[in-house]
């Protein structure tokens, strides 16, 4: 018996629905991505969220993570930014406050603003297929931050500087708090401002501007990290469509 236009109508529509639903999962893969930000320490933190120029601001630049805490983040394809961890935050009822480290200047939302060095800093530039991600210290450290890819493949690496670089930290790199206590490790470039630590005017290349013993420290504890300038060979990280989980922790 030959197939009747009756039997032929319910295939072509069945056939024709898969397509469009495989489409749409395909196109949701790359549309957007997930942060998770993990709150690790024994400590509330205030993570500070800032995008690159002309990308949508997420979480309004800010946000609260309790112990144990965790928060997912939705970036759209192409974002990027950088993510850090803010401590010792007082913020009254209007979210208006200071922090220790990391302080934006502008409350627990920090709506664009980057916060101050030093900072440990998460960063990313979504251009799928291929991410860019990378732990930086050019601004300094404050707190331990590591990115995790949570990509299908089990390719892509962690990167992480997850050492308390504030325990030996060079005596003049040190930031104390209010009551004395050691609360961050500045880069040698923001303690020091000159052309040799920031690779700037005559040392603004890679045969001039080379490690000194204050990146070295940074990246003896933290080998994957950006500690200069020019250390993008050994510090920046690639990964095709995959999700990030951005854990803090002391």
């Amino acid at each position: 018996m030959y197939p009747t236009l009756l039997n032929i109508i319910p295939s072509v529509v069945h056939m024709a629905f898969l397509y469009f639903f495989l489409l749409v999962i395909s196109s949701c893969g790359v549309d957007a991505m997930v942060f998770t930000l993990q709150n690790r320490c024994n400590k509330t933190i205030w993570p500070g969220i800032q995008a690159s120029g002309g990308q949508p601001l997420l979480m309004e630049g800010g946000l609260e993570l309790k112990p144990l805490q965790s928060r997912n983040l939705t970036a759209p394809k192409g974002w990027s930014g950088r993510f850090w961890g803010r401590t010792g935050c007082t913020f009254n009822v209007y979210g208006l406050g200071t922090c220790t480290t990391g302080d934006c200047g502008s409350g627990i939302y920090c709506n664009g603003a980057g916060g101050e060095p030093p900072a440990s800093l998460a960063e990313f530039t979504l251009d799928s297929p291929v991410d860019f991600y990378d732990v930086s210290l050019l601004d300094g450290y404050n707190i331990p931050i590591s990115i995790i890819p949570q990509d299908d493949s089990g390719l892509c690496p962690s990167v992480r500087c997850d050492t308390d670089l504030n325990l030996h930290c060079p005596p003049n790199l040190l930031v104390r708090g209010d009551r004395g206590q050691i609360v961050a490790c500045k880069s040698a470039c923001t303690a020091f401002q000159s052309p040799e630590f920031c690779c700037t005017g005559q040392f603004q290349n890679p045969n001039r501007c080379k490690p000194t013993k204050y990146s070295q420290y940074f990246k003896r504890a933290c080998p994957t990290s950006f500690t200069y300038a020019f250390d993008d060979m050994t510090s920046t990280f690639t990964c095709r469509e995959s999700d990030y989980v951005i854990r803090i922790q002391q």
